[in-house]
C-alpha cells in the first residue's frame, strides 16, 4: 500500500480544528479496523501474545528505522527515549519468538512522515495500557513478565508531550493532509500485519 492508495477523500477540510482533531477524525475508521484485529487475539494465552508480539514487531521496527533516517531526533529532541525495539526484542525473546519486519512501501521520509507515523506510534501507549491489564491475566509467568513493550514509557507522559509538539508544529499549506495520510498508513501496516496467519 502506498500513500497514493488512500484516499483523501474523508480528510477533513483545513478549518478551526487542530491537526489532533483532524487526524483523530480522519483515522477512526483505520483505528477501528486495526482494533477489530487485535479484539481476535486471546493475550492471555502465550500464542496469541506471542504472535501480537510478533505483528507489532514486524511494522514496528522498519518504522522506526524510518524514522531515525528522517531525522526523528532532530525535529523531536527525545526520540531515542520513545523508541521500543530492544524492548519489543527482549519481549519475543523471553517468549520464543521471532521478528520477521514486513516490507514497507517507500515514501518521502520528512516532517509530514515523521508526524502522522508518530501519531500512531505514540497513540498507541493508550492502548497498551489497557492490554496490559489483559496480559496480566495470563496463566502463564512468562506472558505476565514479556511486558516490557506494552509497558514501555508508563509514566513519562509521552503522549501528551508529543502532542504539544505535534500542536506547535508549522505545517506548511497541503503537509497536514500528508501528516494525515501517513498516519492512515501506518495504522494500516500494523492491521495487516495483525490479519498475518
Amino acid at each position: 500500500m502506498s500513500l497514493a492508495a488512500i484516499s483523501d477523500d474523508s480528510i477533513p477540510a483545513d478549518g478551526t480544528e487542530g491537526i489532533r482533531d483532524r487526524l483523530k477524525a480522519a483515522t477512526s475508521a483505520a483505528h477501528h479496523a486495526l482494533d477489530e484485529r487485535l479484539s481476535r487475539f486471546d493475550l492471555t494465552t502465550t500464542a496469541h501474545y506471542r504472535r501480537f508480539l510478533q505483528a507489532s514487531a514486524a511494522v514496528l521496527l522498519p518504522l522506526e528505522q524510518m524514522l531515525d533516517r528522517a531525522g526523528a531526533d532532530a525535529m523531536l529532541g527525545d526520540w531515542t527515549r520513545r523508541r521500543r525495539a530492544e524492548a519489543i526484542r527482549a519481549d519475543l525473546a523471553d517468549l520464543n519468538g521471532r521478528i520477521v519486519p514486513m516490507d514497507l512501501p517507500a515514501r518521502p521520509l520528512d516532517r509530514a512522515f515523521v508526524f502522522g507515523t508518530l501519531y500512531v506510534l505514540e497513540g498507541s501507549r493508550l492502548g497498551a495500557a489497557y492490554l496490559l491489564r489483559i496480559v496480566a491475566a495470563s496463566a502463564d509467568p512468562r506472558v505476565r513478565r514479556a511486558t516490557r513493550y506494552l509497558r514501555h514509557g508508563a509514566g513519562q507522559g509521552l503522549w501528551r508531550s508529543f502532542l504539544s509538539q505535534l500542536a506547535e508544529e508549522p505545517l506548511p499549506p497541503g503537509d497536514d493532509v500528508r501528516v494525515i495520510m501517513s498516519a492512515r498508513e501506518a495504522f494500516a501496516m500494523f492491521a495487516k500485519a495483525m490479519a498475518a496467519p
